[in-house]
């Protein structure tokens, strides 16, 4: 039986009746390229992208492994593959876009915006699955966070999310390692592929954003990497030293 590590423990946050002065924009995620130096992000379109992605997420038994965890797939085959990523493409909620290296041209990875609640200002990061070539890369760590940027600074979003299966532990280290704060367990939330869901919750708030967002240039700036690649600073050191949360609490 999987024993999963003790659990993170919960950063506190007080609770805020305050008013909320400006409410955010209330614009949805668009369809909309993200570029950035290492990797892409492309609306996903079936069509352009079911080759890529079936490769990398169903051309070794190491890619394989990639959906032990998520609720789908794998597939049998490219056709059906296509077929389910049609799906993906007419979303509109998720958001879903492939994940494209900017130095092999190909496609490596997925992840979309859901749960999408434009006027309240909250989205959630998930669908996520990087294939062998991205995963524990500059370009892996350089997607998620142009999805970061793209809502909370572009749109204006006061609650980014993320949920994973509890026992995933490689999914719950990238939440911390991106400045997401553990927020609890619900229990039996799911049933996936005939097996039990305990479901982890993380948030990056509107108020932590500005020294996530700092840490996280810090550490993919040019200057971080030595000549072999190799990231000089630790990203997970960077967000295991942030300062408490900032929120006011109404007396």
């Amino acid at each position: 039986m999987h024993t999963p590590p003790d659990y993170e423990a919960i950063y506190p946050r007080p609770l805020s009746g305050d008013t909320v002065a400006v409410p955010p924009p209330a614009l949805l995620p668009a369809r909309i390229p993200l570029p950035g130096a290492d990797v892409t992000l492309e609306p996903m379109d079936a069509a352009k992208h079911a080759a890529d992605l079936y490769q990398a997420s169903h051309g070794s038994e190491e890619a394989l492994r990639i959906w032990d965890y998520l609720t789908y797939g794998p597939w049998p085959d490219l056709p059906s593959y296509q077929s389910y990523l049609r799906g993906q493409s007419a979303s509109f909620d998720p958001v879903f876009y492939a994940i494209r290296s900017n130095k092999t041209g190909k496609c490596c990875g997925q992840a979309s915006f859901l749960d999408n609640h434009a006027q309240n200002g909250v989205t959630e990061i998930g669908h996520i699955w990087f294939g062998p070539e991205l995963q524990r890369t500059r370009g892996a760590t350089e997607a998620l966070f142009l999805m970061l940027k793209y809502a909370m600074s572009d749109l204006g979003y006061r609650r980014m999310q993320w949920r994973c299966n509890a026992l995933n532990e490689k999914s719950r280290g990238a939440a911390k390692r991106l400045g997401f704060r553990f927020e609890g367990i619900f229990y039996n939330s799911l049933i996936f592929k005939g097996m039990n869901r305990d479901t982890a919750w993380y948030s990056i708030l509107d108020d932590e954003w500005p020294e996530v967002k700092n840490k996280i240039e810090s550490w993919l700036a040019p200057e971080n990497f030595d000549a072999s690649g190799a990231p000089l600073l630790s990203l997970r050191q960077l967000m295991e030293d942030r300062s408490p949360s900032t929120r006011r609490v109404d007396e």
